[in-house]
């Protein structure tokens, strides 16, 4: 049983968030921007952001990481009370449902993703839960988690919220935090910072990567997903032109060269 306080949780989730904010996010920006790594898709790379900027973005995050911290505390002093769905032994359930649970929470986490998105999104909305993500027009792996601290709010609600709904072992409860992690860096890395062919092949499409975020931050009324392309085809807030674009790209970049 887990008998810390609520304070001690919170203090321990901070340190713990926002180092690996630094560390996925630092390691992921000191490699695909280094002035000596040559671009994956043999393209220069468009823009870079401005220091000012990637400091913006790195304040944001850190309120983000307070916020995330809080969310992570409820959940763990919620188990101590043996409040939540969340359990300890694997075979609970059987080891089958380990991959079930994991795949359920993406796909739902993807669905309250996109719906709040374009929530954030309205005219009403967008200045007080989501314009801080969106100064960041040419995005950085710092981008992946500078939200303003109400659309922080908003997305914690959902691990706060499902654990008391759907049983969760402690390790599906760490590979969807370890997913949506490194799925929010990848996402913010940028256009041309990775091979055209990932991960827009023929299974990639139903799947969101750079180029596809991007467009979201040049054009905000497309492309609202988090991992998955399955709502903005289903409510058509996809670009008419991505997948015949990429298409081009992808056969230019599979040509033989002579």
């Amino acid at each position: 049983m887990l008998d810390h306080s609520f304070g001690f949780y919170g203090i321990a989730f901070f340190g713990i968030i926002l180092a690996r904010y630094f560390l996925v996010a630092g390691g992921m920006y000191l490699f695909f921007y280094s002035p000596f790594r040559q671009s994956l898709s043999g393209q220069n790379p468009p823009q870079v952001p401005s220091w000012d900027s990637i400091r913006r973005d790195i304040k944001l995050s850190v309120l983000s990481a307070a916020v995330f911290a809080i969310a992570s505390a409820f959940i763990v002093s919620g188990y101590g009370w043996n409040l939540t769905r969340i359990y300890s032994n694997p075979h609970q359930y059987g080891l089958w449902y380990l991959g079930i649970s994991y795949s359920l929470v993406l796909i739902l986490q993807d669905a309250y993703f996109y719906f709040t998105h374009r929530l954030f999104h309205h005219p009403s909305l967008f200045r007080w839960l989501h314009q801080g993500h969106h100064r960041s027009r040419y995005t950085t792996p710092w981008t992946s988690f500078a939200f303003d601290p109400l659309e922080a709010i908003v997305s914690s609600l959902f691990l706060v919220g499902i654990v008391f709904v759907i049983p969760l072992h402690f390790i599906t409860l760490i590979a969807v935090l370890t997913t949506m992690t490194v799925w929010a860096v990848l996402n913010h890395l940028g256009i041309d910072r990775l091979p055209v062919s990932f991960p827009h092949h023929w299974l990639g499409k139903w799947f969101i990567g750079p180029a596809h975020h991007s467009i979201h931050h040049f054009k905000y009324t497309l492309h609202y997903g988090l991992y998955f392309t399955f709502w903005d085809k289903l409510f058509h807030t996809q670009d008419l032109r991505y997948e015949e674009n990429f298409d081009k790209r992808l056969t230019i970049e599979n040509e033989p060269i002579n």
